[in-house]
């Protein structure tokens, strides 16, 4: 019966991701899809279509999003108010809410007016899940764009800001992830051919390119289009990330680029790592579990182990089949809306 199951919905500015809870909160369903929004509510439109073949009928679905911050909307407060109308109209007369942080599930009319607190509020959703497996811990959730940082503490999401520019200003929000940032983001200059050289301010390569030439990235992980619009092997990234440096890539074997590649992702783990040790200096984790989530979730085992602390994966929380709890750890929004969405509302 469509009441049997939870549906959770994590719409992006990049991927729309979706998941499935049934009884006890066990997870049937992990899906993600591209959805570049950025080009307009039609990407959505073929997003849901496309997911919409794959799920089970659900009555009861709950709403979460950061898609709002594309600049196909003149403000959040309008994206926010489009993205939940869309939903409507999708899912005709199912029962919808729209995940607001602490104030929990709100109508869509009240989401409307409530806007800030839906606003980007997916790593609120996620964090308030690992909080019921952890009273204490660190949630890192290294996504295709962002990373979150979210401490808890005595059982309860603790973070310091509650806004994008609040967690920003915090560190608990860090605009590097592990496939959209682009080279140029991470890195201003590279030791390479026995020199520091500057790179070029151009979007050549992203770091799905440089986590690919390290072997790190899994093959299913990078779902969008490449900085040039070519192919995914290894020679491809590191043809683009040659011209990241004017040069081509017959001017150097591809041990050196797989070189300047394990450089720059040893830059992202440090940027990362300096946002981390901001929030643990906020005191209370000594200890504590960092938990990982998203398809950069690799960058995050490396990290705990830097800094001492155990780490455990975010799919090791989820009741389900491993292929499922493995979307689920990479859609961990999406994953903790219909897990949440099982209780009611």
């Amino acid at each position: 019966m469509p009441e049997t199951f939870s549906t959770g919905w994590d719409i992006g500015g990049a991927h729309l991701k979706v998941a499935q809870a049934g009884p006890g909160g066990r997870l049937v369903r992990a899906i993600q899809v591209p959805c570049r929004l950025w080009l307009g509510m039609e990407e959505l439109a073929k997003a849901l279509e496309e997911v919409g073949r794959h799920l089970l009928p659900s009555h009861r679905h709950g709403i979460t999003m950061t898609g709002e911050l594309t600049d196909l909307f003149a403000s959040r407060a309008e994206g926010v108010a489009r993205l939940c109308e869309r939903m409507a109209q999708s899912l005709g007369g199912a029962e919808l809410r729209a995940y607001a942080g602490s104030q929990g599930f709100l109508t869509l009319s009240d989401a409307a007016q409530s806007w800030r607190a839906v606003a980007s509020a997916n790593w609120h959703a996620s964090a308030r899940l690992v909080a019921r497996h952890h009273a204490t811990a660190l949630f890192i959730d290294v996504g295709s764009t962002t990373t979150d940082i979210v401490p808890i503490r005595d059982g309860r999401v603790d973070a310091v800001g509650y806004t994008d520019d609040e967690r920003l200003a915090s560190e608990e929000l860090v605009y590097t992830g592990a496939t959209r940032t682009p080279v140029m983001a991470v890195a201003d200059s590279v030791p390479f051919a026995g020199q520091r050289q500057r790179i070029m301010v151009e979007y050549f390569a992203t770091m799905a390119d440089v986590h690919r030439l390290t072997g790190e990235l899994p093959d299913d992980a990078d779902q969008l289009p490449t900085a040039d619009g070519r192919g995914k092997t290894g020679e491809d990234s590191a043809r683009r990330l040659a011209r990241m440096l004017g040069r081509d890539i017959e001017s150097a074997p591809m041990a050196a680029w797989q070189r300047l590649a394990a450089h720059l992702a040893e830059r992202q783990r440090q940027s990362l790592q300096t946002a981390i040790d901001c929030v643990l200096s906020g005191g209370g984790l000594d200890a504590a579990p960092i938990v990982g989530a998203g398809i950069g979730r690799f960058l995050v085992r490396t990290v705990a182990q830097r800094v001492g602390s155990p780490y455990v994966d975010f799919a090791d929380l989820i009741d389900g089949e491993a292929q499922t709890r493995e979307w689920a750890s990479r859609c961990a929004p999406a994953a903790a809306m219909a897990i949440l969405a099982v209780d009611g509302w």
